[in-house]
């Protein structure tokens, strides 16, 4: 269940290009305290919350009123490249981290306007994902990252009390649930198919390891990838991880019912697991994902961008604030269960008190996000094959690296 949406390829959208230079902004910026209508677009359920926050909105704000269209994840990236080319996206949208770069690069974007909004007040990783070449275009809604999922009954069934802190412990406790505890599995971690890569991310910047650097060049078969890849690996190898995982498969039941005792989740899995699963109640913790060099985690969410032929910026402008201050994200998670990008919300309430979402504040402070390049999902599945090589048995991490660096090369340089 990933919250990180996949773009189709990102030449489709690039042949709008000559479509879109003909597209110029239609006139002037309507003042914010002007009587107007702006158009939002929001994906999934973060659309159908997003219309009752703007009810709220509209009554502070009479001036405003907020016309919301939920857009269904599955077709999110074919409208927006469609309302692109014809010059009629709405005022602002919601964007995942894998839009930005095909849109950025496509123009239609209107940059943030840094004197309102400050990077220092989001997380790093969740700042990122809305950059482009230096430039942002997006402000960050909401972030989710991965940490480790673990059944800590079973644990002290195989004589094991603290979570793994390292690669070495995490794979002693996935020995020792089989062993001594009779799960099925050891770990439950993705084998092959579409974004394997986001199970993977947490071994491979855990290790050191990315795929394309800040320089924009590919090092997915640096040392560091080879060892994660390895590691990653060797879980299949030694039967601790099942190999052949249906499309589609979800295991938050298997977790429930002891089958899988541990895997790397977002934190819409709190909630699944707490309405879903009540049997494990108390049975079951979380824990920053097991370090390598270091304990880093991938970063996904959402940002928030406004439409560059907007004539309503300034009011789009005023209502993201709404959305990303302190207020304004407290409210958010309590209607969404998102985490917030904005760190002074985590400064005081439920999120400041709960245990557990401190792990992923803890985790955020420390994740990745991918770089924001038009053709960044076409990279990832040259990574999702070489993954399914390995676990597969089909070819070593060094091999099947060697060969997704020489496809990537030619994708960077494109």
């Amino acid at each position: 269940m990933s919250r990180i949406a996949r773009t189709a390829p990102a030449g489709i959208a690039l042949a709008l290009a000559v479509t879109l230079s003909a597209c110029g902004s239609s006139g002037g910026d309507v003042a914010a305290d002007e009587q107007q209508t702006l158009t939002v677009w929001a994906m999934g359920a973060e659309g159908e919350k997003l219309a009752d926050v703007a009810e709220v909105y509209e009554k502070a704000n009479p001036n405003i009123t907020v016309k919301v269209t939920p857009i269904g994840w599955d077709v999110a990236h074919q409208k927006l490249v469609s309302a692109a080319a014809a010059g009629t996206l709405p005022d602002m949208a919601q964007m995942g981290g894998s839009y930005l770069g095909e849109f950025a690069e496509l123009g239609v974007l209107e940059p943030v306007d840094t004197e309102v909004f400050d990077k220092k007040d989001f997380f790093p990783a969740g700042w990122e994902q809305g950059e482009v070449d230096g430039t942002a275009y997006g402000v960050p809604w909401y972030v989710d990252t991965r940490v480790l999922y673990y059944r800590t009954d079973l644990a002290e069934k195989a004589g094991v009390s603290r979570a793994p802190a390292n690669w070495q412990e995490l794979q002693d406790l996935a020995s020792a649930y089989q062993k001594k505890a009779g799960t099925k599995w050891g770990l439950s971690i993705q084998p092959s198919g579409l974004d394997t890569v986001q199970n993977f991310s947490s071994f491979l910047y855990s290790a050191g390891g990315e795929i394309v650097d800040d320089k924009g060049e590919a090092v997915i078969d640096s040392p560091e990838a080879v060892k994660a890849l390895k590691e990653y690996g060797s879980y299949f190898d030694k039967g601790l991880a099942n190999k052949s995982v249906q499309p589609g498969y979800d295991v938050v039941k298997d977790f429930g019912n002891g089958r899988v005792p541990m895997f790397f989740g977002g934190p819409w899995h709190v909630t699944l697991l707490d309405e879903g699963q009540p049997q494990i109640k108390g049975k079951w913790a979380i824990a920053p994902v097991p370090a390598d060099a270091s304990s880093t985690s991938m970063a996904g969410g959402s940002s928030l961008v406004v439409s560059k032929d907007s004539e309503h910026k300034a009011a789009a402008t005023e209502f993201i604030q709404s959305l990303t201050d302190t207020k304004g994200q407290a409210d958010w998670y309590e209607r969404t269960k998102d985490l917030p990008a904005n760190t002074s919300a985590w400064e005081s309430g439920a999120l400041a008190d709960d245990a557990a979402l401190q792990v992923f504040k803890q985790q955020m402070d420390t994740a990745k996000s991918s770089p924001s390049l038009a053709n960044w999902t076409e990279i990832t599945d040259k990574v999702d094959q070489a993954i399914a090589k390995v676990t597969q048995g089909k070819a070593s991490a060094e091999d099947a690296l060697k060969t997704a660096q020489s496809e990537i090369e030619g994708l960077v340089k494109q």
